[in-house]
């Protein structure tokens, strides 16, 4: 009789499992839901359709797992940084640094949470809403901070430039993306070029 935490030909499940959540992640975060079938993720596994929906019940739990697994390395990222001293622009120096080290083998894990063809309803939905929350907390408490240390501390002002910096992290991210010759360093490096270009200084 086969152990309940069995595979399939000798793989352990759970390594199963994380075989399928990878070349599931790379085909949503690249081609996107809709253009993603559960078929193509089997056949990057060198596994049959039927096992994959034995493990996760449907394309959709499919991509809520991959969902649930890169929101929280993201997050979990984000607060790591968040725990530390860094405050203000060097905090989120600090936050860019780490997502493209992060990211910098798996950067389709960022398109995961931005696919205009995800389900619109669901768990799949309420994974995407839920980390997106996560992560804008910490967004809205980092810009706090450095809004405070300018002096400004108006509410209004402070939700602007959240949405202000999640929409510059997003774009260099959907730019990195599309430059995958470019390392996770020279990212990093060009931050600080842009930031200097700015301001006129780097932290």
């Amino acid at each position: 009789m086969a152990r309940p935490n069995a595979g399939t030909k000798g793989v352990p499940r759970l390594d199963r499992e994380t075989q399928i959540l990878d070349i599931a992640s790379e085909h949503f975060g690249t081609h996107g839901f809709a253009a993603t079938s559960v078929a193509a993720v089997a056949a990057g596994a060198g596994i049959s359709k039927p096992l994959v929906y034995s493990y996760f019940g449907s394309k959709e739990g499919l991509y809520e797992a991959c969902l649930e697994r890169g929101g929280a390395l993201l997050a979990d990222e984000m607060e790591r940084i968040a725990a530390g001293e860094a405050v203000g622009i060097e905090r989120g120096m600090q936050t860019l640094a780490a997502l493209f080290s992060l990211l910098e083998e798996r950067r389709y894990l960022w398109r995961l949470f931005f696919d205009t063809t995800a389900p619109t309803d669901g768990p799949a939905r309420d994974s995407i809403a839920r980390h997106a929350d996560r992560i804008g907390r910490l967004a809205d408490e980092g810009v706090t901070e450095l809004m405070a240390l300018a002096g400004n501390t108006d509410a209004l002002d402070v939700s602007a430039m959240t949405s202000v910096w999640l929409g510059i992290v997003d774009s260099l991210m959907n730019w990195w993306v599309e430059h995958p010759d470019q390392t996770a360093d020279q990212m990093m490096q060009r931050c600080l070029r842009l930031l200097a270009a700015l301001f006129g200084d780097t932290p």
